[in-house]
């Protein structure tokens, strides 16, 4: 008696041959791209591929970042499966946010040179 291959163990496999014989589009990537990560992560962020095979990745907020730096390894080899291993090469995730620099409240307020004392 023959035994079942569990259907996970399959999905990648067959939507890797069925991508691969697509021309290469934003929407081949964006279908591997929410296919690779689901719904939830897919709604929450925005993707561009570079020529240079950076995936760009813009998160919704800075939480949806930090869960994406985490699955890292595990997204880039599943994209990598559905769209052969040169097209992407690297992730790179960024938030709203990010590259602008914070004001820290100064904890003791500065003298007045405006005001008399009494």
């Amino acid at each position: 008696m023959r035994s079942m291959a569990p259907l996970q163990g399959c999905v990648p496999a067959v939507l890797a041959e069925l991508l691969s014989r697509q021309p290469h589009s934003p929407a081949k990537v964006l279908f591997a791209w929410r296919a690779a990560v689901g719904d939830a992560i897919s709604g929450a962020t925005t993707v561009n591929l570079t020529s240079g095979g950076t995936l760009e990745v813009r998160t919704t907020t800075q939480h949806w970042r930090k869960e994406l730096q985490r699955s890292k390894p595990v997204i880039l080899g599943r994209l990598k499966t559905m769209l052969g291993q040169g097209r992407i090469t690297r992730l790179a995730v960024t938030a709203p946010g990010e590259g602008r620099l914070r004001r820290r409240p100064d904890a003791t307020p500065k003298p007045r040179s405006d005001v008399k004392n009494s």
